[in-house]
């Protein structure tokens, strides 16, 4: 009986410190996203807790329009959707309105995606995307290209795979990036460069990694040499490469 009452003991002490040096960190570097308890914030710096709490708004769309709403994001959510006998389809999908100032255009520029994938990537853009812009050219990113969100197929297309994230518009699969100057940054013909194009695409990589479930890139597998993909599975765990 004593040995129990010395492990809960022990067990309420390491919660209480571990509590305490998250608020200190969170103090420290004034993010409070670094809180698992605080409410998401798109506005805010990424913080420990960002991508969980991004993840989780998969299954409250009234709580990710909200989070959209007070981060000042101009959208249109889009008529649910069911193919495949219920496989495939969404209830939650969201298209930014063209001309938000805020926002970086897309191409093409009707893109649909579910709420969390748009919370996220709207995250990625203010925190990560436009940052390393201007750290590497000196300007910002006008518009990105992707290769789409919603299709209704499974994993690599294989019969009897999984179903992919796509199938639910929960994924979005980014190409390229292009400056305010014009000038190109593509996956498939920079990636493997030296110089700055490569350096800022290794940049974002990471940087999404902390607002994805899931970050594949070309150091993946050959089939992502071409394209970033990113999604909000909802699971327990995070994928980065």
């Amino acid at each position: 009986m004593k040995l129990l009452r010395n492990m809960t003991a022990a067990i309420v002490l390491a919660a209480l410190t571990l509590t305490l040096l998250l608020l200190l960190y969170a103090m420290v570097r004034d993010r409070p996203q670094d809180l698992p308890w605080t409410k998401l914030d798109l506005s805010q710096p990424i913080g420990l807790f960002t991508g969980r709490k991004l993840a989780a708004l998969t299954d409250d769309f009234a709580a990710c329009r909200k989070a959209l709403d007070k981060a000042g994001v101009r959208y249109t959510a889009l008529a649910p959707l069911s193919e495949q006998s219920g496989q495939c389809g969404y209830e939650d999908v969201v298209r930014f309105s063209a001309g938000d100032p805020r926002r970086i255009g897309l191409a093409p520029s009707d893109l649909g995606m579910s709420c969390p994938v748009a919370a996220a990537l709207t995250v990625w853009e203010w925190e990560v995307v436009q940052p390393a812009a201007q750290r590497h050219f000196g300007q910002k990113v006008a518009e990105i290209e992707h290769f789409g969100s919603y299709n209704c197929r499974r994993m690599y297309n294989r019969e009897g795979a999984s179903w992919s994230e796509h199938a639910t518009a929960d994924a979005v699969d980014i190409a390229a990036f292009r400056l305010a100057d014009g000038t190109r940054i593509t996956l498939v013909g920079d990636w493997d460069t030296k110089g700055s194009k490569a350096r800022f695409l290794k940049d974002v990589r990471d940087g999404a990694c902390g607002v994805f479930s899931t970050v594949l890139s070309p150091d993946y597998n050959a089939a992502h040499r071409d394209h970033f993909h990113l999604d909000q599975a909802k699971r327990i765990w995070r994928v980065c490469r």
